[in-house]
């Protein structure tokens, strides 16, 4: 997509006033005028299959190319169109097949789905291919390569190499065979993950099922669907707790399925363990530096949460604090810090006015505006859709992020950020123009006056926008690298550090305004808000770090001599703060290990590169120009395109060690607590 659109930014509409009152922007009864994101091949559900025919004759095209000896460019460029044509579809196919209401386009869209990946799996058995790129890796290309040319090149190899295609044919097809029972095993454990619990009611104590009492089944079983962590009777979140949380055989073996054949997977292929395959081209590059991070931070931790655990007791009446209390504790202790009803801060945190803020933000820091267009019939998938042109103020467009914010009646309840096309260099040097979704859940009722954001979901939307700026601000020459097509450890770095945009007073009071008044917030308000972020920030982070020591030591020593929850009770004694509940196995509620397996530590890397970026460059001034286009041009623009931790190490300019990511949480902490304890007196 080539576009010389002008934008007048002077003449745009305020986004407060388009955000804060939602209208529907087109009616699906209305004809057509262009395709699903402007493709015009998609004016219709139709069109996915004349779009697919498409992509298979540009990628036979491609492959032929790649394997003619007398081609006439780099390799890798064309690798990357290869890919970027599998994509284009790939993704756009995989959104709306999450996202569309209409039954017809999600059909269309699952059938391409299946044949994209029907498509990649020949491609990544082609050994063609494969010899090919291996060549030009090893002995250098005939037509020029850059220092990105080759780093590109080098993961396109290694996802070759994941496949087992550089094994013998037996092998090979046990790793193929390994990757489809890992899929499947993996989806089984997602889907018993939200299975609510049975339990026969008689085998319980009188008290507790009188308690949990609430919901039975046709065949008077007991039916526990959360824990109750939230309940104010300590009975109850006992009892659900221990329930929820009880042994599950169906599960446990589904977990030990997919850690042993993951293991079994990484050793076929050449890896240690199945953490040292899922690390390769991350930050932390290897599960020492990993280990080593989250030991560090466990012994500064261990000090920091014993306070957060003895002020837990004293509002539990003195009582032992259990792992059922602690949800209900530090909410409502909290909430008692605040002052201040939830609704009180919504009124100054409108959905118009948290856009406005994210609009002056990014113009400060990047130059760029958030321009509204008009979203065409046919552009879209769904009513309350917003377009927002990225231009920068020299440099033109720079992509475009379509706004799902509004709940609707069959759509996913996870925040998140999509990316429907990648940006990427073109033959005729123009650029192709990146298009991302950000989909929220907001509730919102016609009548009920302007759209009110509690302070947790601006969070959540500041941290969505900071994917989509970093898909807007990345400039790479290939699409495979493109923004947050990159380490998982480095993708979050820039949504977690648009985090402190949403919480430090010295932004939130330049945006925050009550819906009614237009005041500012008060000082008292900002400083109590602030203030509630960090407390019990060392007790919520050790959590997080035993999560990532028990995801790390699950896939680096399989198969375990010990079980999956007898290795749990082992790692809690050392990693957390409270002890290990009998017969409980939470770890089998716990989804991430198939999304994120071996790499659940990413979150406290990415908030300890954000920590770091936030005290060293942008707290004395946050909207800084300077250290804006230093953010972008040193680390933003480059995607994936250079190995993660020497872009993260030079934008930062000091190398990244496990000393160094550890030191940035604990000053996060602490300088929080200080603040805390400034505003409780």
């Amino acid at each position: 997509m080539r576009c010389a659109k002008k934008y007048s930014v002077a003449l745009a509409k305020p986004l407060s006033e388009l955000f804060n009152q939602p209208k529907p922007k087109f009616k699906f009864l209305v004809k057509n005028q262009t395709g699903l994101f402007g493709a015009p091949e998609l004016i219709s559900f139709e069109g996915f299959y004349a779009f697919k025919e498409q992509t298979k004759i540009d990628c036979d095209n491609f492959v032929d190319e790649i394997c003619n000896p007398n081609r006439k460019r780099n390799l890798v460029t064309i690798f990357d169109q290869l890919s970027n044509s599998l994509c284009c579809l790939a993704d756009m196919a995989e959104f709306i097949r999450t996202a569309h209401p209409d039954k017809s386009f999600v059909a269309a869209a699952e059938d391409c789905c299946i044949s994209m990946n029907t498509i990649v799996e020949k491609l990544n058995t082609n050994k063609d291919l494969y010899t090919n790129l291996k060549q030009v890796i090893l002995d250098g290309d005939k037509h020029p390569m850059t220092e990105e040319d080759q780093h590109v090149g080098e993961l396109f190899l290694f996802d070759f190499e994941l496949n087992g295609i550089h094994l013998e044919e037996k092998k090979r097809q046990y790793v193929v065979n390994l990757n489809n029972f890992i899929l499947v095993t993996g989806q089984r454990f997602m889907t018993a993950v939200e299975k609510p619990r049975i339990v026969d009611p008689t085998k319980l104590p009188d008290v507790v099922s009188k308690v949990l009492s609430k919901e039975y089944n046709s065949e008077g079983k007991l039916i526990v669907g959360h824990p109750s962590s939230h309940s104010e009777d300590p009975v109850l979140r006992e009892a659900a707790f221990k329930v929820y949380n009880g042994p599950n055989a169906e599960s446990e073996e589904l977990l030990d399925n997919l850690l042993e054949s993951r293991h079994k997977l990484a050793l076929t292929c050449g890896f240690p363990s199945y953490a040292h395959r899922a690390l390769k081209n991350s930050i932390a590059e290897n599960p020492s530096f990993v280990m080593e991070f989250l030991n560090i931070l466990n012994s500064e931790l261990r000090i920091r949460s014993v306070f957060d655990y003895k002020t837990m007791k004293r509002a539990n009446n003195n009582d032992i604090v259990s792992p059922w209390d602690v949800q209900y504790l530090t909410n409502k202790i909290k909430q008692n810090h605040l002052q201040y009803a939830m609704i009180d801060y919504a009124s100054y945190f409108s959905l118009g006015d948290c856009m406005e803020g994210l609009n002056m933000i990014f113009n400060s820091l990047y130059n760029i505006n958030l321009v509204f267009e008009d979203i065409t019939p046919g552009e879209g998938w769904a009513e309350q859709l917003y377009k927002l042109a990225v231009t920068h103020n020299t440099e033109g467009l720079l992509g475009y992020i379509y706004c799902d914010f509004f709940e609707r009646t069959g759509k996913l309840h996870n925040d998140s950020h999509y990316v429907v096309r990648g940006g990427r260099q073109l033959p005729d040097n123009s650029y192709q123009i990146p298009i991302v979704v950000v989909m929220l859940n907001v509730v919102w009722r016609e009548n009920h006056g302007p759209v009110l954001l509690h302070p947790g979901s601006v969070e959540n939307l500041f941290h969505e926008f900071g994917h989509a700026i970093h898909s807007m601000l990345g400039r790479t020459r290939y699409q495979h690298v493109n923004g947050t097509r990159c380490a998982t450890d480095l993708a979050e770095f820039p949504s977690v550090l648009m985090e402190y945009y949403a919480t430090q007073p010295q932004v939130i009071k330049h945006y925050a305004k009550h819906f009614k008044t237009r005041q500012p917030m008060p000082e008292d308000m900002l400083k109590k808000l602030y203030a509630s972020k960090y407390l019990f920030a060392a007790s919520e982070m050790q959590l997080q770090l035993f999560y990532s020591v028990l995801d790390q030591y699950y896939h680096t020593q399989a198969p375990q001599s010990l079980n999956t929850t007898d290795m749990l009770a082992k790692l809690q004694v050392e990693y957390y703060g409270l002890p290990y509940v009998k017969d409980t196995a939470w770890q089998l509620h716990f989804s991430h290990f198939v999304g994120y397996g071996a790499k659940y530590y990413s979150y406290l890397v990415s908030k300890a590169l954000a920590a770091h970026t936030w005290y060293s460059f942008l707290n004395n001034d946050p909207l800084n120009r300077i250290q804006g286009e230093r953010l972008r041009t040193e680390c933003l623009q480059y995607g994936g395109g250079k190995p993660a931790r020497k872009l993260v190490s030079d934008y930062l300019r000091t190398p990244v060690t496990p000393e160094l990511l550890a030191s940035s949480l604990i000053q996060d902490i602490d300088q929080g607590n200080e603040v805390s304890k400034f505003s409780a007196t």
